[in-house]
């Protein structure tokens, strides 16, 4: 129940606690549910007859799956109390990790793993004459990330849960996720991603843990005890609904929780308005305020799509800190000496860099700390991970619409960095162009309250997600920050967690490693190093090649269902599959296969190597030029495969809606993988983790990563080539595209090619600017200067496939040196230099 209280002029909701006033029989000994087949059945007829309603002539698949769903959760949720009460018992330090994304993909199978409950599971359907995959295939895809990044902080989170450390993930509850990628005569088409249009069963709304957030208004300064403070006054509030997501840990009884607010309107509309009999006009807010989470990443090329943007991300930073400080002054009333002790707040790239304001107006204004106070807590709790070297790609904010719709947040802002650009002053005296460069408040035609520099100014530690990302951003992108403090920088290299990414989306080799060396390496990814030896030994090689293959033969089955291409898996199975971007260059790929083709048609394929070429991934929609590779892909595919001339040797296909579920199948199934972006612009990568941890040979630049791979594999596991970082930097100035294709034959014939149309013979003119990319001296991705290296590289992977002996050696070594790449070694990392939280295991479940 909530009822509105007022204080100092402003409403919020106040929550009023259940009262018991007698115990309840049986409410705190429930005897434990049961693990086994006949537990697992009969909780699904219960679910499925009596919950959803369903009979023995009403066997819809979406019903059948949510049954079986909630049957799980349920054994999730007597974990998932369990470990809140450990947590609360040992009044652990606990982290918070703030992201606008998480990629969670599909849950069942991984609350199966996890649970320990697969086997028994699959028993359970037999009986009831289902078939898992079936169930299985009836989820959606969770809509809640655009790529990396929040498939990442879904990885982070397994992570946590697995090694018993209390953090919770905070994200947003987005009714629409990323959009689904239709390919209409070879361009990529958007539609709504609906994710939720059959509900969540894995999910559980919070009402009575609901706050306000605030948008607009003005700020009103009064005087108390003395003191001056603020107060942020007639806003237009927005309610954030909380939807609790259970993230179990592998078989340890550990379920932390991921945290997803949805925002609703508020109960008050203009009355006014109403009785003049404008009921619109009256609820517009009302309507108005939902959007806030109804789609991820809306488009921000209009002004419009900016605000809205900005408003997400104070919507999840705003709820969040509530939330937390809420708990906090629950139990520790109005004591705020030991918070920094207790909490710590990660913030996943500089999306959620409101928090740093809005912790500072919390505790000022709600809690009536002074300035010190607030920022001494700020300052030691908040930790930012930076996850790209483009400049472009940090938030920027126009201080105009900023003060507009977050005037409170505004003022604060304005007074850290005056107090910094001090701190500067003193440090470099008379540096005047050293305190404009370090400015928070960039000065310009429109101001812009640049969210990168705040981010690092306000957080105690400051890390890259990979040794060379790191070490360039404190050598470019934030290198006068790091003269000032240089103790704040570190790296913490990623890692994806071998759970999903193998043990799950990889059956067969998970069998074949587990009856090798044992079942510690799903939670020690360094026992894998015990492979190696057996890269020598016939048998085993062999039965690694018979679970690629098997793999392979479920990738090709989804190629042809999806694509209508079939794949042969006999042929090098060669995959880019990405997020597509210029910098990432699936450009440079398709120009290879193009070299492949006019090889072909050239006669010239003695001692071929017969090569299925796979690129998949989404381009933001207003991405033009990502769009027109998208094309550029599938116009080149459709040549290819209705050429008679590359039957049996070269095959392409564009894979559509790339996400989560596909790369499960994807992944184990690959023999190449492409990590191809021009050095210095990828900050890490994961995909080439995941790759590799299956046994996929990489080809690739050293950027991100992959240096740490090759590193990891030795480089004669490894397909290297193109300029370093520094060399990129020197070729710049100079470069000279024109130059680089009239002195290559090969380049010269792929680009004649693409000018004379042969892939776009009814469609002239479409492929321009790409051809004006490739050509440009002004191309900021090089394309034409690593081409060379990059057609050698591939004449050496092709060399290498052909002896499939050392290929599955190499394979195996790759694997073997997989370990690093762990999610767990990368939270171990962080929880050593950044959050040192305590291992709390979870009460057990009796």
């Amino acid at each position: 129940m909530r009822q509105p209280i007022t204080r100092q002029g402003e409403t919020i909701i106040h929550t009023v606690p259940l009262i018991i006033s007698k115990p309840v029989p049986g409410i705190a000994d429930l005897p434990a549910l049961g693990m086994d087949a006949n537990s697992i059945v009969n909780d699904f007829i219960r679910y499925f007859s009596h919950t959803l309603g369903q009979d023995k002539m009403c066997l819809a698949a979406y019903q059948v799956y949510t049954s079986l769903s909630m049957s799980l959760r349920d054994r999730l949720v007597e974990r998932w109390k369990n470990t809140q009460y450990a947590y609360e018992e040992q009044n652990c330090k606990r982290t918070y990790y703030l992201s606008l994304e998480f990629l969670m993909g599909r849950a069942l199978g991984n609350a199966m793993l996890n649970l320990d409950v697969d086997k028994p599971t699959e028993e359970a359907l037999r009986n009831l004459g289902l078939m898992l995959e079936e169930i299985a295939d009836q989820e959606h895809d969770a809509g809640l990330g655009n790529g990396g990044l929040g498939r990442l902080a879904a990885c982070f989170l397994d992570s946590c849960a697995t090694l018993q450390l209390p953090v919770v993930g905070y994200g947003i509850r987005y009714e629409y996720g990323m959009f689904r990628q239709k390919i209409d005569n070879g361009r990529q088409m958007e539609e709504p991603d609906h994710w939720l249009r059959d509900g969540n069963p894995w999910e559980i709304e919070r009402p009575e843990h609901t706050v306000r957030v605030k948008f607009g208004g003005c700020t009103r300064y009064y005087h108390r005890d003395g003191r001056l403070y603020a107060r942020w006054t007639d806003s237009q509030d927005v309610v954030a609904v909380p939807y609790d997501v259970p993230i179990p840990g592998y078989r340890n009884g550990t379920v932390n929780t991921l945290r997803l607010w949805s925002a609703a309107a508020t109960d008050e509309f203009d009355l006014s308005e109403f009785n003049a009999g404008s009921y619109t006009e009256a609820v517009a807010a009302k309507n108005g305020a939902e959007n806030i989470t109804m789609v991820l990443y809306p488009n921000d090329a209009s002004e419009n799509g900016k605000e809205l943007r900005l408003r997400q991300q104070y919507f999840l930073a705003s709820a969040s800190l509530q939330d937390v400080l809420r708990n906090w002054v629950n139990i520790h009333g109005s004591n705020f000496e030991n918070f920094a002790e207790k909490n710590c707040f990660q913030l996943n790239d500089t999306h959620p860099t409101c928090a740093v304001p809005e912790l500072m107006r919390l505790l000022m204004d709600k809690h009536f700390l002074d300035w010190d106070q607030a920022w001494a807590i700020t300052s030691r709790t908040v930790a930012y991970t930076n996850h790209t070297l483009l400049p472009e790609a940090l938030e920027r904010w126009p201080v105009s619409m900023f003060g507009r719709l977050l005037p409170r947040l505004l003022d604060i802002i304005h007074e850290i960095n005056a107090r910094f650009l001090a701190d500067v002053a003193q440090r470099w005296p008379g540096d005047t162009a050293r305190q404009r460069r370090m400015s928070i408040i960039e000065e310009g035609d429109e101001a812009q309250i640049r969210m990168a520099y705040l981010a690092v100014v306000s957080s105690a530690s400051v890390n890259g997600v990979a040794e060379l990302h790191s070490h360039l951003l404190q050598l470019h992108l934030f290198h006068d920050f790091y003269e000032m403090w240089p103790s704040k920088f570190n790296n913490k290299t990623n890692g994806v967690t071998p759970r999903r990414w193998m043990a799950w989306s990889n059956p067969g080799l998970n069998d074949l490693i587990t009856r090798t060396i044992g079942d510690g390496w799903v939670t020690d990814l360094t026992r894998l190093r015990k492979l190696a030896p057996h890269a020598d030994k016939a048998k085993f090689r062999a039965e690694w090649r018979a679970v690629k293959q098997a793999n392979k033969a479920r990738l090709a089955e989804m190629v042809q269902r999806d694509c209508s291409i079939a794949f042969d898996t006999e042929a090098l199975f060669d995959v880019q599959v990405k997020r597509i971007h210029e910098y990432k260059r699936q450009l440079l790929n398709v120009l290879h296969v193009i070299h492949l083709y006019d090889r072909i048609k050239r006669g010239d394929t003695a001692d071929w190597t017969p090569r299925c070429v796979l690129i998949g991934g989404k381009a933001a929609p207003g991405y033009m030029i990502a769009k027109c590779i998208i094309k550029l892909v599938n116009s080149v595919a459709k040549v290819i495969n209705e050429d008679p001339a590359a039957q049996g040797l070269l095959k392409l296909a564009f894979f559509p809606d790339y996400r989560v579920s596909a790369m499960e199948v994807i992944c184990p199934g690959t023999d190449l993988s492409e990590q191809i972006s021009t050095a210095g612009k990828e900050a890490s990568g994961t995909g080439n983790m995941k790759f590799m941890m299956n046994g996929a040979l990489t080809i690739g630049t050293l950027d991100g990563a992959n240096i740490e791979i090759r590193e990891e594999a030795g480089e004669e596991n490894f397909f290297l080539f193109g300029l370093t970082a520094e060399e990129v930097d020197a070729t710049r100035p100079n470069y000279n595209p024109a130059a680089i294709i009239a002195a290559d034959e090969d380049l010269r014939r792929v680009m004649q090619l693409l000018e004379s149309g042969h892939f776009n013979l009814f469609e002239p003119g479409i492929f321009d600017p790409i051809i004006h990319a490739v050509t440009s001296p002004h191309d900021p991705w090089l394309t034409a200067a690593d081409f060379r290296g990059y057609i050698d590289a591939q004449q050496q992977v092709a060399r290498a496939y052909r002896d499939q002996e050392n290929w599955t050696r190499m394979s195996i070594l790759n694997t073997a040196a997989s370990g690093k790449f762990s999610s767990d070694r990368t939270i171990l990392d962080y929880n050593r230099d950044i959050w040192h939280l305590s291992q709390v295991p979870a009460w057990p479940v009796k």
